[in-house]
């Protein structure tokens, strides 16, 4: 039986692995021989965390004066008075100590003279909301490079890795969790891995938003959904952040790190028509105008010239080309908002343990712990990864010790068995893929940028509509080995699953703020200044 049970292999995960490997090792806590395993649906390297482009925020004032409490006030402010103090004053001042020990892993991050001979310090450049240059970076690939370091040190540590497998339910008794259970995606078998403390890192859910996000398709809030299904509660999930700055066509990221070396927003008349840096929820929303108002909006960096920009945007660069056609350092790039950000998520205590379930831990996207409220600061998902990342992971391993070694029954792996034999026999005359391009259209459109009760009732009898209709769906392939097919099948019935959460939750919020933003609701109302949980009860 496994002491700690990591579900998902990105930054926040491969981060609660090195903390539990290392507080093993502790004298007086371990004896140094944790058993750790970590298990993702793809690869490490494949992890969303590698689209975290701009750089994470630290108040270390290698560039402008800066404070710890500046950027407690900021990431509350962005917040919209949604977030636990506590919370974010453990992570705010974290963070040089996160950025400090990635760097003492390898993480190459971009530096400038500081005005001593031979001596150079962290850059930092400016994210939107941020009232100071917080942000360190490397280039525009900052959580590409955090990811691959985090994953070499895993490596290192022998720490154990199990790829290709598809996370199906937590493992319950009594509400305890006692492990998981999975599909091999290789082989097609059904499996129950065992453990004393569970942590989920399973990134977020904005895929719901199907063609119109900047997430992968595999983001479709399976840990969340699991949770769900073992009791355990959810928080916050009407809170989804629409990035502003999406490449037109293709929906791919272009990141904030363009705006905050400087580049402009402007529309088909050549106008610039806001700050910027202002945060996310504000800029989404004035470009999400400017569009319905007929007008086409483009990101302007031509002005910073080419040398500086394939200095310290190369990637964005490469994405430009590759997906529109065009070159940013003489062409101006079209965009558009889309979802990009899930604020809401698995509902978590002070000690990140899932509020329902004991012995299981939420850290990530997939969580809720309080310090992103209405509205996510730029800069603050990859310092949450990694300072509440290695959070978890202390305290997973730490309750390790002291439960019970004492194994689940076989009943929910046979369910789970019983279940995927009935998806290889159901009738497929409904094609999921086109229900699937249509939930996307529909979440966009009436759960969006700007909402109103009508279009949000009326996408709630559409989701209902597909789940009755999730009968007549069902799988192609009959084939049991690396089935993507399946898969696919399995993260839109997660999809299906989380979707009326997020309406009911914002259909019960009547008022604005941060990225909920509603019509006959434009104010903030003080009567709502508090999260709405849900739980499934029997």
């Amino acid at each position: 039986m496994l002491d700690v049970l990591i579900i998902g292999s990105g930054g926040a995960g491969l981060s609660a692995a090195l903390a539990a490997k290392d507080i093993s090792t502790v004298d007086g806590v371990g004896l140094g021989n944790a058993s750790i395993l970590v298990v993702g649906k793809s690869y490490p390297t494949n992890s969303q965390t590698s689209m975290a482009q701009g750089g994470m925020n630290a108040s270390l004032g290698n560039i402008d004066e800066d404070h710890i409490s500046l950027h407690i006030a900021d990431t509350i402010k962005s917040a919209h008075g949604l977030c636990d103090e506590d919370m974010v004053r453990q992570m705010c001042a974290d963070a040089p100590k996160s950025i400090e020990w990635l760097e003492s892993i390898g993480v190459p991050f971009s530096r400038v003279d500081n005005g001593k001979e031979g001596i150079k310090t962290i850059a930092q450049r400016q994210m939107g909301g941020a009232s100071a240059k917080r942000a360190c970076y490397a280039q525009d690939y900052t959580g590409l490079k955090i990811l691959h370091t985090l994953y070499d040190s895993c490596l290192k540590e022998n720490i154990e890795f199990l790829d290709e497998h598809y996370l199906l339910n937590l493992v319950t008794k009594d509400g305890i969790v006692k492990g998981a259970t999975f599909l091999d995606i290789r082989t097609g078998e059904v499996k129950q891995i065992d453990a004393k403390s569970v942590i989920v890192a399973t990134g977020g859910y904005a895929s719901l938003y199907h063609n119109y996000t900047t997430n992968a398709y595999g983001s479709s809030g399976d840990g969340v959904a699991s949770v769900l299904r073992a009791g355990g509660k959810v928080s916050d999930m009407e809170f989804v952040q629409f990035h502003p700055t999406a490449l037109k066509n293709s929906c791919i990221l272009v990141s904030e790190s363009a705006r905050g070396e400087g580049g402009y927003l402007v529309n088909s008349d050549g106008k610039r028509f806001i700050d910027e840096l202002k945060p996310r929820d504000e800029v989404a929303r004035t470009i999400f105008k400017e569009i319905t108002d007929g007008k086409d909006v483009f990101l302007d960096i031509r002005h910073l010239e080419e040398e500086k920009i394939m200095e310290l945007l190369p990637q964005e660069v490469a994405l430009c080309k590759f997906h529109e056609n065009i070159d940013p350092s003489s062409e101006l790039i079209p965009i558009k908002p889309v979802a990009h950000y899930s604020m809401g998520g698995i509902d978590v205590d002070y000690a990140l343990e899932v509020n329902g379930i004991k012995g299981c831990f939420a850290v990530g996207e997939c969580s809720n712990a309080k310090v992103h409220g209405a509205n996510r600061l730029g800069g603050n998902s990859l310092l949450e990864i990694i300072a509440f990342g290695r959070f978890a992971g202390e305290n997973a391993y730490k309750h390790s010790v002291y439960a019970s070694n004492k194994k689940a029954d076989r009943r929910q792996l046979t369910q789970d068995k019983e279940y995927i034999e009935s998806i290889f026999k159901k009738e497929n005359s409904i094609n999921f893929y086109k229900q699937r391009e249509l939930l996307g259209k529909i979440f966009y459109e009436k759960v969006g940028i700007v909402r109103d009760n009508e279009n949000l009732t009326q996408a709630m009898k559409d989701v209902i509509a597909m789940q009755v209709m999730q009968k007549k769906m069902g799988i192609s392939d009959k084939n049991r080995e690396n089935n993507s097919n399946l898969v696919e099948y399995l993260e839109f019935q997660n999809a299906l699953l989380l979707a009326p959460t997020i309406i009911s939750s914002a259909i019960a919020r009547d008022e604005s703020r941060g990225a909920h933003y509603k019509v006959g609701f434009e104010e903030t109302d003080e009567a709502f200044k508090k999260h709405i949980v849900l739980q499934w009860k029997d």
